[in-house]
């Protein structure tokens, strides 16, 4: 779907661009576009200006003369799996991690898999068939991120760049209103791996005489898969009657397909997960990364393919959901 015209010249006219001017010339925020399609890189550039940022370098994804133009926010457009590859040649992902600037890529479902496994964790936004509200959301979170590296930004300038991170997001809702499409959730497809060990957790403790010894500390046993995928079903059934929007919670419906899959001895690949999420696979990402954080999640790298990875339950998370499933009881026909 093609990006609605939207006029921006309310923002700037209320007196916005007066002190994005002054945000860009004294902070030094800076922007750096790597895009082989020309007409992307020309509306990157646009978003870039809206979000007072200076250009650094605009041009293709292909290897720089010299060290590489890195911004305190880097654009890249990485629509095919080929440029995925090309990417990691490039070292991009390390190079940006190692400069401390923010990264955000945007992809196609059909090759999420190849850029997520090739980018470092952190300081990532990965956006699927991003549209121009998805961008401009995207730049304002990267904004203050991207402000800490530049030690030189004074409260007046902070303040500036909080409410132009408002602004940002004012106008992406404005497009997201103008552009909003349905999206329907699709059934989990898990691959297989390897067994995992459950009803244990381990835990050291010293004796009396100041030695450690081992512990075998019994937890709940993890649900059985059959009733988890049975409680999925019947949550993603709801939107044959409702607008899924009413009922929309990723982290949860996450939660359960990842507990199914780990007692299943399956592995989940990102863009499962994503399915299995019920939302857009941009806002999925944006779950996924916040759930790493918080210590739920985490990246399990294929160890036959370096450009691959996983995502598993930790066991903090694991306990979790096997302590809450105990703390319901039998549930036949229950809805969750």
């Amino acid at each position: 779907m093609s990006a609605a015209v939207v006029d921006f010249d309310y923002d700037v006219a209320g007196g916005l661009g007066a002190w994005q001017e002054g945000l860009r010339s004294r902070s030094g925020l800076t922007a750096s576009i790597m895009a082989d399609r020309a007409y992307l890189r020309a509306d990157l550039a646009e978003d870039a200006g809206l979000a007072g940022l200076r250009l650094l370098h605009s041009g293709g994804l292909h290897p720089l003369d010299g060290a590489p133009l890195v911004g305190d926010i880097v654009l890249v457009d990485c629509p095919q799996a080929d440029d995925a590859e090309r990417m990691d040649m490039l070292g991009l992902g390390r190079c940006v991690a190692k400069s401390g600037a923010q990264l955000v890529v945007s992809t196609t479902f059909d090759s999420l898999e190849a850029v997520f496994g090739c980018l470092p964790q952190r300081a990532v936004q990965i956006l699927v068939a991003p549209s121009r509200s998805e961008r401009l959301i995207a730049l304002g979170r990267a904004l203050p991120l991207a402000a800490n590296r530049v030690r030189e930004l004074s409260d007046e300038d902070r303040m500036a760049l909080l409410r132009l991170t408002e602004e940002i997001a004012q106008m992406a809702s404005r497009l997201e209103r103008l552009t909003a499409a349905p999206s329907h959730a699709l059934p989990s497809v898990a691959q297989a791996s390897s067994p995992f060990q459950f009803g244990e957790t381990r835990e050291v403790r010293r004796n009396e005489e100041g030695s450690e010894r081992l512990l075998r500390a019994t937890r709940p046993a993890l649900p059985d898969p059959r009733l988890v995928r049975r409680i999925i079903r019947q949550r993603q059934h709801r939107a044959h009657f409702f607008d899924g929007e009413l009922f929309a919670d990723p982290a949860w419906d996450m939660l359960l397909d990842l507990t199914a899959a780990r007692v299943e001895h399956l592995r989940v690949s990102v863009t499962s997960l994503c399915i299995a999420s019920g939302v857009p696979p941009s806002t999925a990402l944006r779950w996924i990364g916040q759930l790493i954080d918080a210590g739920l999640l985490q990246r399990v790298d294929d160890e036959t393919d370096r450009r691959r990875a996983f995502i598993a339950l930790t066991e903090k998370a694991a306990d979790a959901m096997a302590g809450y499933f105990a703390e319901l009881g039998p549930m036949p026909n229950v809805l969750v």
